[in-house]
């Protein structure tokens, strides 16, 4: 079970979440990163459920296993081997953030660029910082690093914990796909302010979370979303969490 925390817009049936249609344009999440942070790694949406509100996005699976990234509607569960698994529909997560990808602006780059050239590039193109964005680039990648949390068992370690056990995998010459986000600031404590992206291969066999990439050639898709809704655990370990201290210098740690 699940409890509504935020829609914006209140209006539900109005913005897709009626039993008649669905809304494209809404950023659905599943609890919040400051929840992982603290070691909650038990969820209670499955990816049956998870499905119904996006096709394309990222998070991670039940007891920290794995990264998760959705693209194209089929949910892949990267684990700390570095293959790329199909999630089971019954499966669970404790975070996730999905959208029905309709982008809004596509074009290509061709000029090499490094990790932090492509973000400032991309910020160049952007209206505004203040609304959320789906992105997806595809295409070829001169190196890629990336890594991937083994399973976590009761009772669970913080996250800045369970991180030092991460495996890291580098891709050279790669084909493939990033998927994931940039956020706002004022997510801070909800998700992850700026880009959060995951890597698969072309072949959909291998990836994890991105930690580094040099790109050579690829077709940039943005999806603008103006809407955000969000459940959260109905659990005691939810509800006895303190999550009113700022972590996010652990949080900049663990995504780099």
């Amino acid at each position: 079970m699940c409890i509504l925390l935020l829609v914006i817009p209140l209006a539900l049936s109005c913005y897709g979440f009626s039993n008649n249609h669905k809304n494209s344009d809404v950023l659905y999440q599943t609890s919040t990163i400051n929840t992982l942070l603290e070691g909650i790694y038990d969820g209670d949406i499955t990816f049956r459920e998870l499905k119904e509100h996006g096709d394309f996005g990222l998070g991670t699976v039940n007891h920290l296993d794995g990264e998760m990234l959705a693209l194209d509607g089929i949910f892949y569960q990267i684990k700390s081997d570095g293959i790329a698994y199909q999630v089971d529909a019954s499966s669970k997560t404790p975070f996730a953030v999905v959208t029905f990808f309709e982008p809004d602006q596509t074009f290509s780059i061709d000029t090499p660029l490094a990790f932090k050239e492509l973000y400032s590039y991309l910020d160049s193109l952007l209206p505004t910082e203040n609304i959320f964005y789906a992105i997806k680039l595809e295409g070829t990648f001169s190196y890629i690093k990336a890594r991937s949390v083994p399973m976590q068992k009761k009772p669970y370690p913080p996250l800045i914990e369970a991180v030092k056990e991460q495996k890291i995998f580098e891709f050279h010459n790669a084909k493939g796909f990033i998927v994931g986000f940039r956020l706002p600031e004022y997510m801070k404590g909800i998700n992850v302010p700026g880009y959060h992206l995951h890597f698969i291969t072309e072949d959909r066999k291998a990836g994890g979370h991105l930690i580094e990439c040099n790109i050579e050639y690829v077709h940039v898709e943005i999806d603008y979303t103006n809407n955000f809704f969000m459940v959260l655990p109905e659990e005691e370990a939810f509800y006895n969490l303190n999550l009113t201290k700022d972590k996010q210098k652990q949080l900049d740690k663990i995504e780099k």
